[in-house]
């Protein structure tokens, strides 16, 4: 693709062409009544609600949430960097509220594929013709040893955001000039694929302002990250990456980066031949579906859910549909912006099956921006394709791209500019 097509698809995805058909939702016969109810109220599903909603305001769309509001995931690394609140990133359901959905604030423990019928924590019942379950990841903590979720009090992973996103925060702010961070950086497929790379900038932009004798340890259990080159150039820009007093140091699995084992108490990480000591340690463990999958039955033997996807309907039970990260969308990163695109696929999708008709086919669009330092922005971009006979999401050939190596110190701000628009546009089309 050329870069001046790629630049003006970056501009339309950051404004108002998310909510456009690029992503996937066409016109379709109304639904005539009937009940959806929507487990989880990320990006995902307060999408697929909204969406729903508008599509057919005849429907009955009840979305349960077991937290009353939402924090992004995106852009929390510039949270954790200081260049942001902990509010710029909090959302609430009053604008799903406006558009018509039933919000309920309660956990749901149990969804009935045959009675049709999900129960919460709270005791509450809901019957639905059709159930959306974005239910985003949960933590694998066996996959390291000495790892647990009562470790994450001191050794925060802040993959998702909120009071965790804090706690890191504020130990990079304690920590002493000339300290150690190490962000442990999990295998594939895992949320955000370029996300623990931004953040390793994000860290080390804090600490050059603040701390700059203090150095980011970045222990991979990959040989190869996404946006690597742009990464790299990045903090070769920035942070002396390469040279003996580089504040960021990148530790590949083939090169002994692959933690193994975790010593919370002693703030210290195990590799195969190092024990390693961190006065910040940030270990992103290895994901999976959210817990209500696994209990819902929707799962497959890689720990992810399954699906048709071109409706997003799970393969193992009819008329529940699963969407975001915990879905098996193969080819599409899991990302926020996945999760829209796909969220207005399987709105499309459910209203059309509701009514009798066949769903079209789709399409689905992702964008990511990292941040790397100061006024400097990179992305990447991409159009996707059904292909029905493999039930396969496939890339457009020649649409979207990375941003060029060679773009100038503008064209890095611009795309600044274009990041923190398209946050605030995806913000209000998911939720607004």
């Amino acid at each position: 693709m050329f870069e001046t097509d790629r630049r003006t698809f970056v501009k339309l995805t950051g404004g108002a062409a998310v909510a456009a058909g690029i992503s996937g939702f066409p016109h379709i016969a109304k639904a005539a009544g009937g009940k959806v109810v929507v487990v989880g109220g990320g990006p995902a599903g307060a999408t697929a609600a909204k969406y729903i909603k508008r599509g057919d305001a005849s429907v009955d769309v009840t979305l349960i949430e077991a937290n009353p509001e939402y924090h992004t995931c995106f852009m929390s690394n510039e949270v954790i960097g200081g260049e942001r609140s902990i509010d710029s990133i909090r959302v609430s359901y009053d604008g799903l509220k406006k558009h018509g959905v039933n919000v309920v604030n309660d956990l749901v423990v149990g969804i009935d594929p045959v009675a049709k019928k999900v129960t919460t924590k709270g005791g509450q019942t809901f019957a639905y013709d059709r159930c959306v379950v974005a239910p985003g990841i949960d933590f694998n903590y066996g996959a390291i040893e000495g790892h647990s979720e009562a470790a994450t009090a001191t050794i925060p992973h802040a993959w998702k955001a909120g009071p965790q996103t804090v706690l890191l925060r504020k130990q990079l702010e304690a920590m002493p000039d000339g300290g150690t961070v190490i962000v442990v950086a999990p295998p594939e497929p895992f949320r955000c694929p370029p996300g623990p790379y931004e953040r390793a900038s994000m860290i080390a932009h804090y600490l050059k302002a603040n701390k700059p004798k203090s150095k980011v340890l970045i222990l991979d259990a990959k040989d190869a990250f996404s946006k690597q080159k742009l990464f790299e150039q990045a903090w070769t820009k920035f942070y002396g990456f390469g040279t003996p007093n580089s504040m960021i140091e990148w530790v590949a699995a083939g090169k002994n980066g692959k933690v193994s084992k975790l010593h919370a108490a002693d703030m210290m990480v195990e590799t195969d031949f190092d024990k390693i000591k961190g006065d910040v340690i940030n270990l992103i463990p290895h994901q999976k579906a959210g817990k209500i999958a696994f209990d819902a039955d929707l799962v497959n033997d890689k720990g992810w859910c399954g699906v048709n996807k071109k409706t997003f309907e799970s393969s193992k039970h009819p008329g529940i549909h699963v969407l975001g990260d915990a879905s098996d969308a193969a080819t599409m990163p899991k990302s926020a912006y996945s999760a829209n695109s796909q969220a207005k696929v399987a709105a499309s999708a459910v209203l059309a099956l509701m009514s009798g008709k066949t769903p079209a086919n789709p399409s689905y669009i992702n964008t990511c921006y990292s941040v790397a330092g100061k006024d400097h922005c990179f992305s990447v971009a991409a159009v996707y394709k059904y292909n029905d006979a493999e039930n396969k999401i496939v890339g457009v050939e020649g649409a979207g791209g990375l941003s060029p190596l060679d773009a100038s110190e503008s064209d890095r701000k611009r795309e600044l500019m274009f990041a923190h628009s398209w946050f605030s546009n995806v913000v209000k089309d998911c939720w607004g």
